[in-house]
């Protein structure tokens, strides 16, 4: 499990160069990366959907914490940090399936590719729901106020 937390921050990194986000976010993406597999990888979840919504609420809320310690856009961090839970395999192989015509395989895996995206983009959804002023005191290590 460490080698793979490992090799999805490097992963990460790689392609926070590739986006070209500064190297002085390269730890912090890095980080987004290796929690979003941590958390995907959990064997609790029961389903690679769930566990795609799991980690990318957890990354998400990195992300708009780490953008608001380090003021800077949240996407530095967001679009980084997701590179692991992409369902690209899934879509490769539904792609494999059809030009193969396995149609029956091809419906199966393109179901839990495209359920999976649709829980990445609900699991952003979700958290940029919360108001900025709660990344922001927790940024700043405040307690609410009454």
């Amino acid at each position: 499990m460490i080698g793979e937390l490992i090799a999805a921050f490097l992963g990460t990194v790689a392609f926070g160069y590739l986006f070209g986000i500064p190297r002085r976010y390269f730890v912090y993406s890095g980080l987004c990366g290796s929690v979003a597999w941590g958390v995907y990888s959990l064997p609790v979840w029961g389903s690679e959907v769930i566990a795609s919504f799991a980690a990318t609420v957890l990354v998400a809320l990195l992300s708009r914490f780490f953008a608001v310690k380090k003021r800077c856009p949240v996407t530095v961090f967001l679009i980084a940090g997701m590179i692991p839970l992409v369902p690209g395999i899934g879509l490769y192989w539904t792609f494999y399936y059809l030009v193969t015509n396995q149609l029956e395989q091809m419906s199966a895996t393109g179901l839990v590719a495209v359920k999976s995206a649709c829980a990445i983009v609900l699991g952003i959804v979700f958290v940029f729901e919360i108001p900025q002023k709660f990344f922001r005191m927790a940024a700043r290590g405040e307690k609410g106020k009454k």
